[in-house]
């Protein structure tokens, strides 16, 4: 008999099941998928490996003709070797960890039998709760030549660098990983069924990172449906709704993704659920008192990210141990890792600008002034909203320093810091968070 049995093995679940662990509950994780799940092995953590050097070239750029010359040549099949090397191990590394820490884990998918019990594969797993943590996966279009198409997955294990890329979405993911293509001076051909790119950001940060990639040699189709991929004699075409063709190497599929609630028992047992995720209280509890949800497979507002599915996870711990009070989440910051980032935290610009009453929007041009101490970035903006009573409530930022940036100002949002806190604070000088403190302690003074 098991205290908690979680099924899946990505961030969702784990940060708690070591609490529980170590608090003397016994504990088992069920998943029949590489350990670590998305983010670890196929995601956040593939990404930024992927993505380092391309951030370091591009600073460089900036350099070019003034005391840098020549251009440094990324390797990409060194860099994703050098990926694999990194995050080969840690399929067998994990379900070692967690073992000694009392946590037996289980290589097998499950499946829910009823409010106590899994199936995993051959066994059956009598429990007091379930903390179902099964994350999301690409959401693949259901058209002719769809077996052609790639997803994110594949796209972060591929030996070479398509020539010419064709990104059916412009969102986080197909903007990300264009990125990178368009600095190994590859084409990129996107075809967007939305009006822009990245609609959740500020659309004036999007259109100067639209037109950056434009001209490294990306072209943007919006309002165009992908409606088929056929294979050619040089690669793949794919075709829209409309008639608009193009052909290309590779034909990658960024239109969302989707919950992974199919196969867990949930019907039998009345839990509601979709592809937007498993419907869950205030205490993510199902409406199966004992089975709770966590992480990308809720459906849910608040952004799904690796730092929001953490949280959930140890909260969820916090219950079985004894908390009764309902979920409160802090702001959550989003973060854009295309180059340069684009990032935003708390109240949105287009919130605020249609809450003229209540909000204050202060529009810094970050880069033109401070060329001295930004590694000559001069393209950076940023925007903070602030509230009527002088706090810092909501912050958007366009640069390749936004993730530094953008958790600082978290902070000062999570902990409701003025003007005054921050001007009883000493940063390192000359350093970029110290120019954004001091704008910051000034702006949050001004009426």
């Amino acid at each position: 008999m098991y205290d908690v049995v979680f099924l899946g093995s990505g961030h969702s679940w784990w940060h708690g099941a070591v609490t529980l662990a170590v608090s003397g509950k016994k504990v088992a994780i069920v998943d029949g998928d590489l350990p670590g799940g998305t983010c670890t092995n196929y995601g956040c953590d593939a990404k930024i490996i992927l993505d380092g050097p391309f951030e370091f070239a591009e600073g460089l750029e900036r350099y070019q003709g003034l005391c840098v010359e020549g251009n440094g040549t990324i390797d990409w099949h060194k860099l994703m070797d050098y990926k694999r090397q990194v995050l080969g191990p840690f399929p067998k590394m994990l379900p070692a960890m967690f073992e000694s820490v009392g946590i037996e884990f289980v290589s097998e998918f499950g499946k829910l039998v009823d409010e106590h019990t899994v199936q995993a594969g051959d066994r059956t797993l009598q429990t007091e709760y379930v903390v179902i943590g099964t994350g999301q996966r690409d959401s693949m279009l259901d058209i002719p030549g769809k077996e052609l198409m790639h997803n994110s997955r594949e796209f972060l294990d591929i030996d070479e660098m398509p020539d010419h890329l064709i990104c059916i979405g412009a969102g986080i993911i197909g903007m990300e990983f264009a990125s990178m293509a368009l600095m190994l001076g590859k084409k990129v051909t996107f075809v967007e069924f939305a009006s822009r790119a990245l609609a959740a950001y500020p659309e004036a940060y999007v259109a100067s990172l639209v037109a950056k990639m434009e001209a490294q040699g990306a072209s943007f189709h919006f309002g165009e449906a992908a409606s088929s991929v056929e294979k050619t004699e040089g690669g793949y075409k794919l075709t829209t709704a409309s008639g608009f063709t193009v052909e290309g190497d590779y034909v990658l599929c960024c239109a969302g993704r989707v919950a992974n609630y199919e196969n867990l028992g949930l019907e039998e047992l009345g839990i509601e659920a979709s592809r937007r995720g498993i419907v869950v209280d205030d205490h993510l509890r199902t409406s199966v008192p004992t089975i709770f949800a966590s992480g990308d497979v809720i459906d849910k507002q608040v952004p799904r990210l690796t730092p929001t599915a953490e949280f959930e996870s140890n909260y969820i711990a916090a219950q079985i141990l004894g908390d009764v009070s309902p979920i409160c989440y802090p702001v959550v910051p989003n973060l854009v890792f295309t180059l340069p980032r684009i990032a935003q935290v708390g109240v949105t610009l287009s919130e605020a600008e249609a809450n003229a009453d209540a909000y204050r929007i202060d529009e810094w041009h970050y880069g033109p002034q401070n060329e001295w101490v930004d590694n000559r970035e001069l393209d950076i903006d940023m925007t903070l909203v602030l509230d009527n009573e002088g706090h810092l409530v909501g912050a958007a930022i366009y640069g390749s320093e936004a993730g530094t940036w953008i958790d600082f100002l978290t902070l000062v949002i999570n902990a409701k810091l003025t003007g005054a806190d921050i001007r009883k604070m000493i940063f390192a000088f000359p350093t970029q968070t110290y120019m954004l403190a001091s704008h910051l302690a000034m702006a949050l003074v001004a009426r």
